[in-house]
């Protein structure tokens, strides 16, 4: 009984220590409570200001002191720094600013929260400052006065066939309109240091070697220069690779590449002015043994220059490698020497005479009357080509109806045809009654020819 009573009492007493400990606690935790009343938290920090524990009359003198001694550290590029002092900017203390607001956040009875946990306060309005006497300042710091070295993208040099990469330039340029705003907004958050390079006040390249699109835009020039375009003229050719190319490619500001166009068609036309044939002079072996001079005429090679430029672009995007003729508008029958080949025919305005020959061999020759040149309508002297041939038409002009059953044109309407309403043909008769331009021939050699001549077949009319 009497170790009952003796437990009983034991228990009663632990219990009513524990109650008076708690009370206790409770008690100094109000009365600590009754202290942040009107002081800040642990760990508060207003404005880059610790105010840990201030009383909130006091914080007035502590901001005032701040702004007398203030001092902005400015970190910037390449190990620069500088400073900009409050006194230099008029920098004061705003006596009517709204930290009243924070002792709402921050109720008595929750000081405990602020030793394990900080609070960091910004007010707009703690701190004024002379906006012209800022901008002065601003205006001649030495990261806007310095030599600028501009920003430039990543790029890319073409070498030994393919291209690398050369690294981005970073430079100095400053974006001031940014500068501007994170100074002011420092100042007044009351911050101490700046780091221009992390508040992103720099104008950077927006392309650099660590970006996707440098490696995707060296892949595609890389496949842009191995194009190897072999051309076929003859026995002749020409290459078109990598190293006439890449001078025709640029790299815009977004990493896109541009292919010169201009460029491009400068070189077809330079293959023109050396592989087409079309009005050149040639050195003709005549029928007689004379060698003759022949100007002008239709005849000939003649480059598409429009569809071999897209051609040759459609080839560079493709990186194709292959030979190829260039694509013409219009084909002789031969790339060798003068380009007629052993198929023509000759026509001698001189002698008033007219050889075929087909495939090296005389198929037919004979006497013709060509255009009458006393009237203005003397034959075209040139190289041409037949342009189609039709049986049985009537050849009309001014002044003159005629019917022909072998027509062959060569340029325009002058063309090679039988002339039945002629009993003769040679000598002289062109110079007194010629015709229009046209080729009058006896129905026989019309005939021959006609029946062994293919379109496009090169037509020699020359004068000795």
């Amino acid at each position: 009984m009497k170790e009952m009573k003796v437990e009983t009492l034991f228990t009663k007493t632990v219990i009513e220590r524990v109650i008076i400990v708690i009370a206790s606690i409770i008690l100094i935790y109000f009365i600590i409570s009754l202290y942040f009343i009107n002081h800040f938290f642990p760990n508060t920090i207003i404005n880059g200001v610790d105010v840990s524990f201030k009383a909130y009359d006091q914080v007035d003198f502590i901001f005032k002191n701040y702004a007398d001694h203030y001092e902005l550290q400015l970190y910037e590029r390449n190990g620069y720094t500088e400073k900009i002092l409050g006194h230099e900017i008029g920098m004061k203390y705003n006596e009517k600013n709204s930290i009243s607001l924070i002792y709402a956040k921050q109720p008595s009875i929750q000081w405990l929260h602020g030793l394990f946990k900080g609070e960091t306060y910004y007010i707009k309005d703690l701190y004024d400052y002379n906006n012209k006497q800022l901008t002065n300042k601003i205006s001649n710091l030495d990261c806007l006065n310095r030599k600028i070295t501009y920003p430039k993208n990543v790029s890319f040099q073409y070498t030994n066939g393919s291209y690398k990469i050369i690294k981005e330039v970073y430079g100095n340029q400053i974006n001031e309109q940014k500068l501007k705003k994170v100074i002011k907004y420092s100042i007044l958050m009351g911050n101490s240091k700046l780091d221009l390079e992390k508040m992103d006040c720099y104008i950077n390249p927006k392309y650099t070697t660590d970006s996707k699109k440098t490696y995707l835009t060296r892949e595609l020039l890389n496949r842009y220069v191995k194009t190897k375009i072999t051309y076929l003229f003859g026995s002749r050719t020409e290459v078109l690779d990598g190293y006439e190319i890449n001078k025709w490619l640029r790299v815009n500001d977004n990493l896109d590449i541009v292919l010169n166009e201009t460029a491009v068609m400068k070189y077809v036309l330079v293959l023109c002015n050396k592989y087409d044939t079309v009005g050149t002079t040639r050195n003709f072996k005549t029928s007689t043994g004379k060698r003759v001079e022949v100007k002008g005429g239709l005849y000939g090679w003649k480059i598409n220059v429009v569809t071999e430029i897209k051609a040759i672009i459609d080839h560079i995007k493709q990186g194709d490698i292959k030979e190829r003729e260039p694509l013409y508008l219009q084909k002789a029958w031969s790339r060798e020497e003068d380009d007629i080949g052993n198929t023509y025919v000759e026509i001698n305005i001189t002698k008033q005479h007219l050889w075929f020959y087909k495939n090296g061999k005389l198929v037919t020759h004979g006497p013709i009357v060509t255009g009458n040149p006393n009237r203005g309508h003397e034959t075209k002297v040139g190289t041409f080509m037949l342009n189609y041939k039709q049986k049985g038409t009537t050849l009309r002009g001014p002044g003159y109806e005629a019917g022909v059953t072998y027509w062959m044109p060569f340029y325009g309407n002058i063309g090679i045809h039988d002339a039945t309403w002629r009993s003769s043909f040679g000598g002289e008769i062109y110079k007194r009654r010629g015709s229009h331009g046209c080729v009058n021939a006896p129905l026989y050699l019309a005939k021959t020819i006609y029946e062994n001549i293919e379109e496009g077949t090169p037509i020699i009319c020359y004068e000795e």
